[in-house]
């Protein structure tokens, strides 16, 4: 039978490594160390260490400072990382070593085993793979890196989704008037349309707040190597580095002002995590809105039927929730958990290091794919399929004593208030109390009170 475990050795000595896993020594004592959730380091995270590892072994070549040679298989096995071919052989948990060396060590040890086994010889983990590198400007310019990436093909273009299933569905429903409410309670009326495109605005302002930092993303700590002086590593190394990455994703990438900071402090994680927040919020908004509107269908507002996707009760027959609205307010929920979790881990560097990198990456990383994913599942299985419900809208548009708010100009507030309070205690239109109560013509009356009129704004009559 074949051995199930080798022996490796690193500087504190030799233990058990798996006979079949890539990595090494250190990443088996992180595995021993920490086995606490069972949550690994995010792929895009994975794949960014990868392609750091490409760009410093190609810069290192161009330095002559690696062999050719080594930093070609160093550079093969670096994008199969990148790639996700080798995603199993990093199995670290998120809580870990706090400047996230062990998950740096990982990468290190992963890609020169595979440069070894390509090449025929002996590619060393620390003197080749990480070579101008150390873990404290690495797992900072990884968040940046993987973050700038996910942000960019994943996020935007969901969330540019989500607004154009807004604006067509705001072309199929056209002008239609409804009631407006405030506090819950019923106001002026305004037009679907007005109403589907605040949530449109608030999307595309969203967008905008995002992109917003993606230039302090671009900027990287790798050159920085231990405490910012970029000791042990070349003068050139860290923009040199940023240019191929830049080169290889198509997103703009830049040696960071100081790398002090850049190693220091997370906060330009902080920063997006709380534009991701923002989304987040205005995501519960219009889910929100969504579950009120749909509500009913009898003794709800049942101002609109979202698209039935499954059954809604184990119980009650014939039952059908807005469980998609459900689904994106609990995906919100768990992204303000996970800026919270951010400023904290924010708020945690000290002196020369930020000490919480991996749950920075993990809950920044997760943050971006549940709204990405939650935002199209929204826009294609809610907003798409809704349907509006116009003759209720007619029928409460009808009755709402509200309307009384456009004769203010004429009739004066105090009287205003009078006929609204009839009318609800009557049971009967404000055009039939201020008939009676006013000396304004049926015709002046029916002008002033026209809701579609009255959704433009201003003062007529």
């Amino acid at each position: 039978m074949a051995a199930k475990f080798r022996i490796e050795k690193d500087s504190m000595g030799e233990l058990e490594v798996p006979a079949d896993a890539l990595w090494g020594a250190q990443t088996q004592r992180a595995v021993n160390n920490f086995s606490i959730s069972g949550q690994r380091m995010p792929k895009r995270f994975i794949g960014a260490l990868g392609l750091i590892k490409w760009a410093a072994a190609e810069v290192n070549q161009d330095l002559k400072l690696v062999a050719p040679a080594i930093a070609k298989a160093i550079q093969t096995a670096a994008l199969e990382v990148a790639a996700g071919k080798h995603d199993k052989h990093f199995p670290i948990d998120v809580y870990q070593t706090g400047s996230g060396t062990s998950s740096n060590m990982n990468a290190n040890e992963v890609i020169a085993r595979l440069a070894s086994q390509s090449l025929g010889k002996e590619i060393h983990p620390n003197d080749h793979v990480n070579y101008g590198q150390s873990s404290n400007d690495v797992i900072p310019s990884a968040i940046h890196i993987s973050a700038a990436i996910a942000v960019t093909e994943e996020l935007i273009p969901s969330l540019d989704h989500l607004v154009s299933v807004l604006e067509k569905k705001i072309e199929q429903i056209g002008k239609i008037i409804k009631t407006g409410r405030t506090h819950l309670m019923d106001a002026m009326p305004l037009r679907m349309d007005q109403e589907l495109g605040a949530w449109a605005t608030q999307i595309r302002n969203d967008i905008q707040r995002i992109s917003g930092v993606l230039n302090n993303l671009g900027a990287l700590a790798q050159g920085g190597t231990a405490v910012g002086t970029g000791i042990n590593a070349h003068s050139e190394f860290g923009a040199r580095v940023a240019s191929k990455l830049t080169d290889h994703t198509g997103i703009s990438f830049r040696s960071a002002d100081s790398y002090f900071e850049a190693i220091s402090c997370q906060d330009t994680a902080v920063e997006l995590s709380g534009q991701i927040k923002t989304t987040a919020v205005s995501l519960m908004k219009i889910s929100n809105d969504l579950r009120w509107m749909n509500s009913g269908p009898l003794s709800g507002l049942a101002e609109i039927t979202l698209k039935p996707v499954q059954p809604g009760s184990s119980i009650m027959p014939g039952k059908v929730n807005p469980v998609i609205p459900e689904a994106v307010t609990m995906v919100a929920a768990r992204v303000i958990g996970n800026d919270s979790t951010i400023t904290i881990a924010g708020q945690s560097g000290n002196f020369q290091l930020n000490v919480m990198l991996p749950v920075v990456a993990y809950g920044l990383l997760e943050s971006i794919e549940l709204l990405a994913r939650s935002s199209r599942v929204l826009a294609d299985s809610a907003i798409a399929g809704m349907t509006v419900n116009e003759q209720r809208l007619k029928e409460t548009l009808e009755r709402n004593p509200i309307l009384v708010t456009a004769l203010n100009h004429v009739i004066g507030y105090e009287k205003g208030a009078s006929i609204a309070k009839k009318a609800y205690e009557q049971g009967l239109s404000i055009l039939e109390i201020a008939s009676r109560e006013t000396d304004l013509s049926q015709e002046e009356l029916k002008s002033l009170l026209d809701p579609a009129e009255l959704t433009k704004g201003g003062i007529r009559g």
